[in-house]
């Protein structure tokens, strides 16, 4: 069994976007999964990208904003929903809403993100 504490959590941050890796490779044995909590502020934008070799699930816990899609798509996204990106789906955010949106990302395998943020511990 692996209990965790805060004290073991990995806060990463890019301008309006705030990481809080729950469960990940730096603090966890598990080798299937990342466990993420995210605060994204009101008009911060998570740009377009993908995982070539991990599937990503997002639970909505608060907020609302927009999916950025491929090929420019968009698709509105508020707390309570759930939605899955299969390997190599393009996926971004733009929190087009007036508080912080807030979900719990959900990545397997593990992914370590610090290389995406430009502040962690």
């Amino acid at each position: 069994m692996e209990f965790l504490t805060p004290e073991q959590f990995k806060a990463l941050s890019n301008p309006g976007v705030k990481s809080l890796q729950l469960l990940s490779p730096h603090n966890s044995a598990s080798n299937r999964v990342t466990i993420t909590r995210v605060t994204v502020e009101p008009g911060a934008i998570q740009p377009p990208h993908k995982h070539a070799t991990s599937e990503q699930i997002w639970l909505a816990i608060s907020g609302v904003g927009t999916l950025l899609l491929a090929e420019g798509n968009t698709h509105a996204i508020a707390a309570g929903e759930v939605v899955r990106f299969a390997d190599g789906d393009i996926h971004g955010f733009r929190n087009s809403g007036s508080e912080p949106f807030i979900y719990i990302s959900v990545t397997s395998p593990p992914i370590n993100f610090s290389y995406a943020y430009k502040d962690g511990k």
